[in-house]
């Protein structure tokens, strides 16, 4: 056999920007040693490629892998300008990719707003708002969070605006929950977004009231937090820009080098294409573009969706994603839509399903048009009840369009009916999932609590994978988790416990996966859920060089060690863009 067959070598001899030409067997290989920049070798490559599981050593030239194998066969590729890294007998696997997070609000968060754990007690918030207040001197808006979803469930304080009044002084103060759903406001930043005691509940939220009167108490539910949100100033561009740097460097500390933006305003769009303009994007990006959050009762614009996909799409941005809400978060708020009712808030009190954002019909037409437009459409189901609807609208999409190839996806689809999980499969619809919080935390507790007993029967992937469902794995953080860190949601997958040792017990153990579909779900099948398969996903040749490199064997360690991996490098398009600047875990 010859060599450029046994290493698989593709190396187009071009002085063009374009990609290197994929060689077959049976047209041969040009080749010299002068295109190979560099070569890396003493570690094990988990390559995710089916055909060559392991290799032993790779090489890379203009941001692409262009051999990968056997270390002596691509050692003899070395030309004199080639670079020779020793990897010092670490493992590298395919950079991971993230298909669910808000990077930009990450980043923002990171940088400019006021922070407590979702661990912290009401004296925590007010030393923390206190402290945010006295290094902002004479500012409006003190924005921050995040309180957990059973922070009022836990603590009795009966007007939470009062709490933050005593100690935010002249500033408006509004801190999200850790759903991302859910808003506590102060009295001044109540007064300014304009809500008080003759406002009505919006149709999709809820203002909570002070006992005994129509007095907002400060807590706003869904769409009254997303009313009150409405009204907030807008980041800058150059704060937008920053945060997009900073959610990127901080998802390269730990191996990312893709991530979907699973709901990108106008804004999103232009910070992440004007950072790839600028050429310091270390990431590929795929943007779910926004469609208005809430109850709507009629069509969208949809001939506005390919305007923003055309203009804002770029070498390392892809647009081509919508992203739609169908209900809300099934904890203490009850605002998820599902099947079954849940527990009553309080005693005596009626037992909600949780309200649906769109009618039935209305998501069906929303489908059939995005699909016929080439959009995948990410669908927030947190529900069972939502799960279903979503499923039927997808199905009414292929019978009216034929099969488009599209594959959607049902977000943070944990609750689903037995009798829908066949229906992923047969409809190529991929279940969005959330392995970050398959553990004991306080956010399960908080849902178990709304939803009852079978709120324990959380997230089926196992069940999922053997009927032959599309799955994808994301942190969704900000929201529900305080890191981006993949390696924890790749512990939780394959154990079932929480990663950090901060709660005990297990989650649907029976659920747990293996550690080869973990890695398998976070790499090949992300990739394909940011219609990146052609380029990342495996270390195969042809494929940007994108790849992590860790301490320690995966392999080899127990389950429960591999949230305490050592990323020691991660390269993005042939450059290192770790170690750099980035957060600590």
């Amino acid at each position: 056999m010859k060599l450029a067959q046994r290493l698989s070598l593709a190396i187009a001899l071009t002085t063009s920007s374009t990609l290197p030409v994929l060689a077959s067997e049976t047209v041969g290989t040009i080749y010299t040693k002068e295109a190979v920049g560099t070569i890396y070798t003493n570690a094990r490559f988990y390559t995710l490629d089916a055909e060559q599981p392991w290799a032993e050593a790779m090489a890379v030239s203009d941001g692409r892998i262009v051999a990968i194998g056997k270390s002596d066969d691509v050692l003899a590729l070395q030309g004199s300008a080639t670079q020779i890294r020793d990897l010092g007998g670490a493992m590298v696997l395919p950079g991971l990719i993230d298909a669910h997070v808000h990077p930009l609000k990450g980043g923002i968060k990171t940088l400019f707003e006021c922070n407590f754990p979702f661990s912290a007690t009401p004296q925590d918030v007010a030393d923390t708002v206190a402290d945010c207040v006295a290094k902002t001197p004479g500012g409006v808006w003190i924005r921050g969070g995040q309180w957990d979803s059973g922070f009022f469930d836990r603590f009795s304080i009966p007007s939470p605006k009062k709490l933050l009044d005593e100690v935010s002084g002249d500033a408006a103060v509004i801190l999200s929950d850790d759903s991302g759903h859910n808003s506590w406001l102060n009295s001044k930043a109540l007064e300014l977004v304009g809500i008080t005691a003759t406002t009505p509940d919006p149709e999709d939220g809820t203002i909570l009231r002070l006992a005994g009167s129509r007095e907002p108490n400060g807590l706003l539910l869904e769409g009254a937090s997303q009313m009150a949100e409405a009204k907030l100033p807008d980041w800058t561009l150059e704060q937008s820009l920053d945060g997009a740097r900073k959610s990127v460097s901080i998802a390269n500390r730990f191996g990312i080098t893709a991530m979907k933006s699973a709901m990108a305003p106008e804004s999103v769009l232009q910070a992440f294409q004007t950072l790839d303009k600028q050429g310091e994007l270390n990431a590929h990006m795929a943007l779910s573009i926004l469609t208005p959050y809430g109850s709507r009762k009629s069509a969208l614009d949809y001939d506005e969706y390919p305007r923003l996909r055309d203009q804002y799409r770029s070498g390392n941005v892809d647009t081509r994603f919508i992203k739609i809400f169908m209900d809300g978060v099934p904890t203490p708020s009850r605002t998820a839509a599902m099947l079954e009712p849940y527990t009553a808030e309080s005693p005596g009190a009626d037992r909600t399903r949780g309200p649906l954002h769109l009618s039935p019909n209305q998501l069906t037409e929303d489908l059939i048009e995005f699909d016929k437009r080439g959009f995948t459409v990410k669908i927030h189901t947190a529900g069972d009840r939502s799960v279903r609807v979503a499923l039927d609208a997808i199905a009414a999409a292929r019978a009216k369009n034929g099969d488009s190839g599209l594959r959607h996806e049902l977000a943070h689809a944990g609750f689903i009916d037995p009798s829908d999980i066949p229906r992923f499969a047969s409809l190529n619809a991929v279940a969005d999932l959330s392995p970050y919080i398959w553990n004991p935390s306080p956010i399960i507790d908080s849902v178990i609590s709304a939803v009852g007993p079978r709120g324990e029967h959380y997230f089926p992937i196992r069940s999922l994978l053997k009927a032959g469902a599309p799955v994808l794995a994301g942190s969704d953080w900000p929201a529900a988790v305080e890191t981006i860190d993949p390696w924890l949601g790749l512990e939780a997958m394959v154990t079932r416990r929480n990663p950090e040792g901060s709660a005990a017990g297990s989650l649907w153990p029976e659920e747990a996966i293996s550690l080869e579909q973990a890695i398998a779900i976070y790499t090949v099948e992300n990739a394909r859920a940011l219609r990146l398969s052609d380029r990342a996903g495996s270390l195969q040749v042809g494929k940007s060089a994108d790849f992590v490199v860790i301490r320690q064997n995966l392999f080899d360690i127990a389950p429960e060690k591999i949230s305490d991996v050592e990323v020691l490098q991660t390269v993005f398009q042939g450059k290192t863009v770790y170690p750099g600047e980035a957060s600590g875990r």
